[in-house]
């Protein structure tokens, strides 16, 4: 029996990946830098080992599955090949994984992770099902009826998958250090919706998705009277959001979920579009209220008066939708954003998108760009962005204890890099001046 070695086991992809098939019987292991990542607990979780880089890791028997972050000249990626071993890439291993089962791809330019948990939160309830979600998180059975994953679009990774559904949530210019334009990444959308088996369900309100076509039946969900699954009479309360679903203009069900915001209405939407078209009955689809969310997707915790939000959010569009969020919920409290901005090229490409976004808020901090592996550094600062946002800070761990003036208040932490360390930082200074009060 092979022991699946992962390298860089702690992305969120790898990490997913790696649970699923230990869950399925697999023997796993992997390595990794020994800096620490939210996704690592899960798998310590499950006792899976996790090595810290090195050639000598490399050994017969194994089968190797590879980040793809790392490049081929990585030292355990040559002890690999000159070894003979059997090799995957991360998105090639997968292509081949998922075809034992009924596949659901969930893609889009936004929404994907969320959307996912969604999806795999429902069929979880009434089937065996596998999933893999964008936050780390992965479950395997080995008799899973339904097989639910993350599609990503960068660098086209995406197009290694024939799922037999596909889930579009949306189509937006993002990831700039690859894509040259809107209709570069239309172009790698279409290329997907041609290796979709079954069926593609797609937001209607999304004009680029208007546009698609493919050979299999693609079902069209939003808020216009033209989707054939329309969410209609939306309420919002304390406990959510409330809203009709019709089925070609005939009432079907009311569904409740427990998060504000149109974005989260048509990620719902969309769960409840496959859901139906695998006839599932409203009951069971209705179950998507007690959905609790995924990692780093509005993740919220209280610190006294002050509520502190977690989230993923690194494009514009993104920022936007949380903030309108945490409008909703909290209509009574100032929004102080905190973001991060990840990449250089995503921040040049969209300097003018992100400080319009963020000057939504009532207060803006800045950290300083992370840069990501691919590119190192730019020409750009923070400073760039800062010109931009009226009345913003900047903010360090050195002067993180700035925060605590802003009592009654919703703190939003928002970035794709290690946005979270800021926030452990100030959670620190405040639960210290506490106890010594």
């Amino acid at each position: 029996m092979t022991i699946y070695h992962f390298i860089g086991i702690k992305g969120t992809g790898m990490s997913a990946l790696a649970q699923i098939l230990h869950d399925s019987g697999e023997k796993v292991q992997g390595s990794d830098v020994d800096k620490v990542f939210f996704t690592q607990r899960s798998l310590e979780e499950k006792q899976i080992p996790i090595l810290p880089f090195s050639k000598d890791n490399i050994t017969e028997g194994l089968t190797i599955i590879a980040g793809n972050a790392f490049s081929d000249d990585h030292a355990e990626i040559q002890a690999a090949k000159e070894l003979g071993l059997p090799f995957y890439r991360y998105h090639d291993f997968l292509g081949e994984w998922l075809k034992q089962y009924t596949s659901i791809a969930v893609t889009g330019a936004h929404g994907k992770t969320s959307t996912t948990g969604l999806l795999a939160h429902v069929l979880y309830q009434n089937y065996p099902i596998s999933y893999l979600i964008g936050d780390g998180t992965g479950h395997g059975q080995i008799d899973s009826k339904y097989f639910v994953f993350e599609a990503c679009e960068y660098r086209r990774h995406f197009l290694a998958y024939q799922p037999d559904y596909a889930i579009m949530t949306n189509i937006d210019y993002d990831h700039p250090d690859y894509f040259t334009s809107i209709d570069d990444v239309f172009d790698a959308f279409q290329s997907m919706a041609e290796n979709v088996k079954k069926g593609i369900i797609a937001c209607g309100d999304d004009e680029h998705l208007q546009q698609i076509q493919a050979k299999v039946p693609v079902l069209y969900y939003g808020f216009a009277e033209s989707n054939d699954f329309q969410a209609k009479n939306i309420n919002e309360t304390s406990e959510g959001t409330t809203f009709d679903v019709f089925v070609r203009n005939n009432y079907y069900a009311t569904f409740t979920i427990p998060m504000y915001g149109n974005h989260n209405i048509l990620n719902a939407l969309s769960v409840i579009t496959i859901c139906h078209y695998e006839n599932m009955t409203a009951d069971e689809i209705q179950k998507i209220s007690t959905f609790t969310g995924v990692k780093r997707r509005f993740t919220e915790k209280q610190l006294g008066n002050q509520i502190l939000i977690d989230d993923y959010a690194h494009h514009p569009k993104e920022i936007e939708a949380t903030l309108d969020s945490v409008r909703k919920k909290y209509p009574n409290k100032k929004v102080t954003a905190i973001f991060q901005p990840h990449t250089y090229t995503r921040t040049k490409t969209f300097l003018q998108e992100f400080a319009d976004s963020l000057n939504t808020a009532d207060h803006v901090f800045l950290c300083d760009i992370f840069g990501s592996a691919r590119e190192g550094s730019g020409k750009l600062t923070i400073h760039d962005l800062q010109a931009l946002i009226e009345n913003s800070q900047l903010l360090t761990i050195g002067n993180i204890d700035v925060l605590a003036a802003y009592t009654d208040s919703v703190f939003v932490f928002m970035g794709a890099g290690d946005i979270q360390k800021f926030q452990e930082a100030y959670e620190k200074i405040a639960q210290e001046s506490t106890s010594e009060a």
